[in-house]
């Protein structure tokens, strides 16, 4: 595993952002960085992380390939962040995968299935402790932790079962990792967003199964509003959180899906 970094300085606030190498990721990278913050791009593609950092800003910054279901991978991250700048402020929670989309529960392959699991939620688990360690033992003590959720968090897609079991499971990962951080300043939020336009929704555009069978164009918003919405609750001081937010394309099929 190997990293690479631009000009040293002495930052204030040290973010983490898994899956930083396209979609949400990147764009909430870019939008810390321009907002101030020192960001580690983490992800599994190392060209990918290239491109999201040569769209930095000038600032300080680590790109570490990483796979975040690799407790050792993962681990290697963390070290490498605070071995450059001493601590970590926050993490967003952000690498996931929709593999098995589209698929009938019937047919869904358990080894997919387990894919899934691995990638959305137990590198989720694994990212949060390694951060939950890290802001327990620094100086001065907490951070916070802000987990992609999504809108499957609370409905379901047909055909989508392995992707909203995992996001369903994020939102109790939430609220446990929120419990719990609470003797250390340690906040934990969770964002839900509905279709933002990168490349796992460009279908959306083209036209999606629906709860009723038929097929239809949704719309979608901007990335960057997402980006915006992750920098304000990143931007609150520790004794305030944003438990839970939900950032959607206003006319897309939520309220009232199904």
């Amino acid at each position: 595993m190997g990293h690479t970094s631009r000009v040293r300085c002495a930052p204030m606030s040290i973010a983490v952002v898994t899956g930083a190498g396209s979609g949400i990721g990147r764009s909430v990278a870019l939008a810390l960085a321009a907002a101030g913050w020192s960001v580690a791009l983490a992800g599994r593609r190392a060209e990918a992380l290239e491109e999201t950092a040569a769209a930095l800003p000038a600032g300080d910054f680590l790109r570490v390939p990483t796979d975040v279901t690799s407790e050792e991978e993962v681990t290697a991250l963390f070290a490498a962040v605070r071995d450059r700048w001493g601590r970590v402020d926050l993490l967003f929670n952000n690498a996931g995968t929709f593999a098995g989309g589209g698929v009938p529960v019937e047919d869904l392959d358990p080894a997919v299935w387990r894919s899934v699991v691995d990638v959305n939620l137990t590198g989720a688990f694994l990212c949060a402790q390694a951060a939950f360690r890290a802001m327990k033992d620094q100086t001065p003590q907490g951070g916070r932790i802000i987990n992609n959720g999504s809108i499957s968090a609370h409905v379901p897609r047909p055909h989508s079962i392995a992707y909203t079991a995992t996001k369903h499971a994020m939102t109790g990962l939430t609220k446990s990792l929120s419990l719990d951080g609470r003797p250390y300043r340690i906040a934990c939020g969770q964002l839900d967003i509905g279709n933002a336009a990168t490349d796992m929704t460009a279908r959306m555009r083209t036209g999606i199964l629906q709860a009723n069978g038929e097929t239809a164009v949704e719309p979608v918003m901007a990335a960057a509003d997402v980006a915006a919405t992750v920098v304000h609750m990143a931007s609150l001081p520790l004794e305030a959180n944003v438990q839970f937010a939900t950032v959607m394309a206003t006319t897309m099929p939520y309220i009232g899906r199904g």
